[in-house]
């Protein structure tokens, strides 16, 4: 199920209110990291032709995710709680195992998701997936880590592909 960040008339899908999963303890008691993934910018990145199918390549990139919420990235040890923050057309992928799908509530506002779903977890470790540059900047300001999409892209092994 896609988690809203708010829920528009006649949406069928849940609110967004903070916590999206239970946090299961990692080593000596510590939390799991969060990796938010701005999926427009990181499918926007690799020119496959996600602009023909925007949903579509925000699936394909959320069914790659799912291996990294057990590996981790390079310089983020796993297990991580991945969530993958989606808008526009993209608003109807759902979540998987090991993924959870946050959908801004309107287009264009996927960066304002993101930065809610940061402030929301100020208490944890978090990395943020995007090379938006004021959305590092907002981001960083609340704590959080930023990676760039190449990062996640070589990890998943879609760097190259077009």
């Amino acid at each position: 199920m896609t988690h809203r960040l708010a829920q528009p008339a006649g949406d069928r899908g849940r609110s967004y209110t903070g916590r999206m999963s239970a946090q299961r303890p990692g080593p000596a008691g510590s939390r799991r990291p969060v990796l938010v993934v701005d999926a427009a910018n990181v499918i926007g990145s690799v020119p496959d032709g996600w602009w023909r199918d925007r949903a579509g390549a925000v699936s394909r990139l959320r069914d790659s995710l799912g291996p990294i919420a057990d590996s981790g990235l390079p310089g983020v040890p796993g297990p991580v709680e991945v969530v993958l923050v989606v808008e526009g057309a993209a608003r109807r992928v759902d979540s998987v195992p090991g993924v959870s799908v946050v959908a801004a509530p309107r287009s264009g506002d996927g960066d304002d998701a993101i930065v809610q779903v940061v402030a929301d977890r100020r208490d944890e470790h978090v990395y943020v997936v995007t090379a938006d540059r004021k959305l590092r900047d907002r981001v960083g300001a609340l704590g959080a880590a930023v990676l760039g999409p190449k990062t996640l892209l070589g990890a998943t092994g879609t760097r190259n592909r077009s």
